[in-house]
């Protein structure tokens, strides 16, 4: 199982992970530290990229990278989310006073070549560049049609040799269209338990003859709000368990592994709690098969 699935979080700098995964004293390079436990992370960091209407996006700096690249081990992967001043349709209307404002930069070819270089030091390490959607409401993208055309444009232009991956949060998109145009192109799915998307184990299931050979799986919580309370935003206990939920992921991930399919797998701090500490219920679980 372990060569098939790579177990990671989604991000890692917590200090409440000290005594978990981090030395409990002493100064610490958090990644280099985390890559003793895990041999992949989800970078998240430089998804917020779109602000103020005028204002450039926010790109990552190319010595970020390269701090990132020097302290994993080679076969250390990242799949890192793309910044969403690629991905958004409109701005947030925070930033534009409610208005509904189209972003110019979105899905542009132009932006997307940048941000590809400024992360070149990690290129080899890449196992997908994440572009996650935001829900897209009828008034944002009219007909699911569009977007999936949209989408097979960008692909078909953004041939730089790395691996891509979608996440969209609207389920009326999760049709055979959009899994064959993912599976036709070697786009990897994104499947996303949480944030009042369907199960991945029945999207996974009814689609399972158009996975490709590498999916991640993004458990996250139905709630932020609830769980942040919870936790005061100290990550180091499982205070909402999900023990039924996880016993068919294990199911789940042995089924993937008879077909040979890759799974990155990216823990949230809100699924349960403490990320470090649901991937030890997981893997708990894979042995007890």
């Amino acid at each position: 199982m372990s060569e098939l699935v790579r177990f990671g979080t989604c991000s890692w700098k917590y200090e409440s992970w000290k005594g978990i995964i981090y030395p409990e004293f002493g100064e610490i390079n958090f990644l280099e530290e985390y890559a003793k436990s895990f041999d992949s992370v989800e970078v998240d960091q430089w998804f917020w990229s779109l602000f103020t209407p005028g204002k450039p996006p926010a790109l990552p700096k190319v010595k970020d990278a390269e701090e990132y690249a020097s302290v994993t081990p080679d076969n250390f992967r990242f799949t890192i989310k793309v910044p969403n001043s690629i991905t958004l349709t409109h701005f947030y209307p925070k930033y534009t006073g409610g208005k509904l404002e189209q972003n110019p930069w979105f899905l542009s070819g132009e932006l997307w070549k940048s941000f590809v270089d400024s992360i070149s030091p990690l290129h080899s390490k890449t196992a997908a560049l994440i572009l996650q959607f935001e829900y897209l409401n009828k008034q944002k993208m009219p007909d699911p049609n569009l977007f999936f055309g949209l989408l097979e444009r960008f692909f078909r232009d953004a041939g730089n040799g790395l691996p891509l991956a979608v996440e969209i949060r609207n389920p009326n998109f999760l049709t055979r269209e959009f899994f064959t145009l993912l599976h036709d192109l070697e786009v990897v799915p994104v499947f996303l338990q949480g944030y009042f998307m369907p199960p991945v184990f029945e999207i996974i299931d009814k689609f399972k003859d158009l996975l490709g050979e590498r999916i991640i799986i993004r458990l996250h919580g139905p709630d932020r709000s609830s769980i942040e309370e919870k936790t005061g935003g100290v990550w180091d206990r499982i205070v909402e368990p999900k023990d039924v939920e996880i016993s068919r992921l294990t199911r789940l991930l042995e089924m993937l592994k008879g077909m040979d399919t890759e799974v990155y797998l990216n823990v949230n701090n809100h699924y349960e709690g403490s990320a470090p500490l649901t991937i030890n219920k997981i893997k708990k679980g894979l042995g007890d098969i």
